[in-house]
């Protein structure tokens, strides 16, 4: 079955492999589109509605149960859920475990690359076989710090709630570096998705923070 989606996938994208996994990578994206929207329209509430938050939190801390309907209420009134925003991330799962079956199979990127790089080869596969001065180390080490720098980025993007916990602030804030860990050490075709998906979410969430929704 993969080896028949990674033909088929390949042959529409003209023979290349890796631009098979951008227009995989670009294809996805769109189809997340409208839960990305209502995502970017959760938040706008949410931070349209932290007064609010904060002072039913104030109010009930000591009452979890009222606390909670009290929340479910305004959120219902709103027309959003507390938990729309993680719907996205939901979504994409079964995408990155497709991707991930495609990048770690045997066969279906054997003889794939990216600039000379084998699309199904690790970093430290491509440093055993090629040496660590050669190109296809170059591309590796240039994918990383692309996907390093789409991280930093989305970090800068993060608006994290006054009332969480310091700590939870700083986990949120190194969350989007996890990519850049996974491209370091999944295959290549891995870490050409995680870039072009990254860079998209990037410059998705600047478009959606810029318009009313």
């Amino acid at each position: 079955m993969i080896d028949s989606l990674v033909t088929f996938v390949i042959h529409v994208s003209g023979g290349s492999a890796a631009l098979g996994i951008v227009l995989f990578t670009l294809a996805v994206r769109l189809l997340l589109l409208p839960l990305n929207v209502r995502q970017a329209r959760t938040a706008k509430i949410r931070e349209r509605l932290a007064p609010k938050l904060r002072a039913l939190r104030e109010r009930h801390g000591r009452n979890p149960e009222r606390l909670s309907k009290e929340l479910s209420a305004l959120y219902a009134k709103e027309g959003t859920s507390p938990f729309a925003g993680i719907m996205p991330m939901l979504a994409q799962l079964p995408f990155l475990w497709l991707m991930y079956r495609v990048a770690t199979h045997p066969t279906a990127l054997a003889g794939h690359t990216l600039f000379g790089t084998p699309l199904g080869e690790q970093a430290a596969g491509v440093v055993a076989h090629f040496g660590l001065v050669s190109t296809p180390v170059l591309v590796f080490v240039l994918v990383i710090a692309l996907v390093t720098a789409v991280a930093w980025l989305s970090a800068r993007q993060i608006k994290v709630a006054e009332e969480q916990p310091e700590a939870m602030k700083r986990i949120m804030r190194l969350l989007p570096y996890g990519s850049a860990l996974a491209a370091l050490v999944l295959p290549l075709a891995a870490g050409l998705y995680l870039l072009v998906s990254t860079a998209w979410a990037v410059s998705e969430r600047a478009v959606l923070a810029s318009r009313p929704l």
